[in-house]
């Protein structure tokens, strides 16, 4: 498969930029691009010079308007429900019909979820759902913020 030939040939066509892909089709014959990439990385061979590029002239872009972004409202957190012997709801109490936010650390016995009415379509309640699935920018905005 790798004849002395073909190597020269990979080394060639490797050192004028041509991807993996393109080598392996210049190759042809059974040479996959995983293959040409194998031994490119068994020949130790460096870097590959970058493909020269055509020069477009770029069109200007329309100008960008800002708009700031509206502020989220605050995300307010309603007190978990209390069952009727006055005790949270837990792991042996939680179903499919009450909010499934954790509260607490698991290990520990004081462990519960919200246990309210969940939004349609989700496993949490609206005021948990609305913390849970924040928009990526907002998430970091708060994480930073402290």
């Amino acid at each position: 498969m790798w004849t002395e030939e073909r190597v020269d040939q990979l080394k060639s066509l490797w050192t004028e930029g041509l991807s993996a892909s393109q080598i392996a089709r210049a190759l042809g014959e059974g040479i996959t691009r995983n293959a040409v990439i194998g031994k490119v990385h068994r020949l130790g061979l460096a870097g590959r010079a970058t493909p020269s590029r055509i020069d477009r002239p770029r069109l200007p872009s329309a100008p960008r308007l800002y708009r700031p972004r509206e502020p989220e409202p605050p995300v307010i957190e309603e007190e978990p429900i209390t069952l009727e012997d006055g005790s949270f709801v837990g792991v042996l109490a939680i179903n499919d019909r009450m909010c499934r936010w954790p509260i607490g650390d698991p290990s520990a016995d004081e462990f519960h979820f919200c246990g309210r009415n969940p939004k349609s379509g989700s496993p949490y309640c609206e005021a948990h759902a609305r913390k849970a699935y924040q928009p990526h920018q907002v998430r970091e905005r708060r994480r930073l913020a402290g």
